[in-house]
């Protein structure tokens, strides 16, 4: 196989603490890189780069079968319990330089639980993160992942109903990255048919992109 039939995918979390991040990296990847708990704090202190295995003739592109390899940097909380925001910042530019610094970065995936209200300064701090570090084309290169849907399912309320009751902060963000968000489902579906109906949403945002990469050299 040539390198033309493979795509390497790189992808950054973002989220509050005990958003899920860490858990969506790992449906992400198929695996369990990433440590996750549920804590009264913050667990990811440090940024962690995770690779998947390859994904055989998981589409095509100019008539061809592709093979994909998605790579996920996992990044702290923030705001952290124990880190500071300038220290998190920092990590975080600095392992986006060190892992995408040429390759550069597809999108990055704002995880925003679906079982928590989003208001405050508290939710509003991931999307600044997001901001400082990827600049004005922050908006082309954003997804929102709702982690814990299956508490709204629970509920028996659907997406759409959940999205008319959604505060009118959680839906401008919504319009900024141009309706680019997606519900993870942990459970109910097996966690490989969860994982590829994911990966087949971002790819969808990642083609309207036009395959457009944001560098850090």
């Amino acid at each position: 196989m040539t390198d033309t039939n493979k795509m390497i995918i790189n992808l950054a979390i973002f989220g509050t603490t005990q958003s899920g991040k860490s858990s969506a990296g790992n449906i992400l990847l198929g695996s369990d890189d990433f440590y996750s708990s549920l804590s009264p704090g913050s667990v990811t202190t440090e940024c962690s780069l995770g690779r998947s295995c390859h994904l055989r003739s998981f589409m095509r592109r100019g008539g061809q079968e592709i093979t994909l390899q998605i790579q996920v940097l996992d990044t702290p909380g923030y705001p952290h319990s124990k880190l500071s925001m300038k220290h998190v910042t920092q990590e975080v530019k600095k392992a986006l330089t060190h892992h995408f610094g040429q390759e550069g970065l597809h999108l990055a995936l704002l995880v925003q639980r679906a079982d928590v209200p989003f208001f405050g300064q508290e939710a509003s701090n991931p999307v600044q993160l997001i901001q400082e570090l990827l600049g004005d084309s922050w908006k082309n290169h954003t997804a929102v992942l709702f982690s814990h849907a299956e508490k709204i399912e629970e509920a028996r309320i659907s997406e759409d109903e959940y999205l008319r009751e959604a505060p009118d902060a959680l839906l401008a963000l919504l319009r900024s990255v141009q309706q680019r968000y997606t519900f993870l489902y942990e459970r109910g579906n097996s966690r490989n048919e969860q994982r590829i109906k994911i990966l087949e949403t971002i790819m969808e945002f990642i083609k309207e992109n036009h395959y457009q990469v944001l560098s850090f050299t």
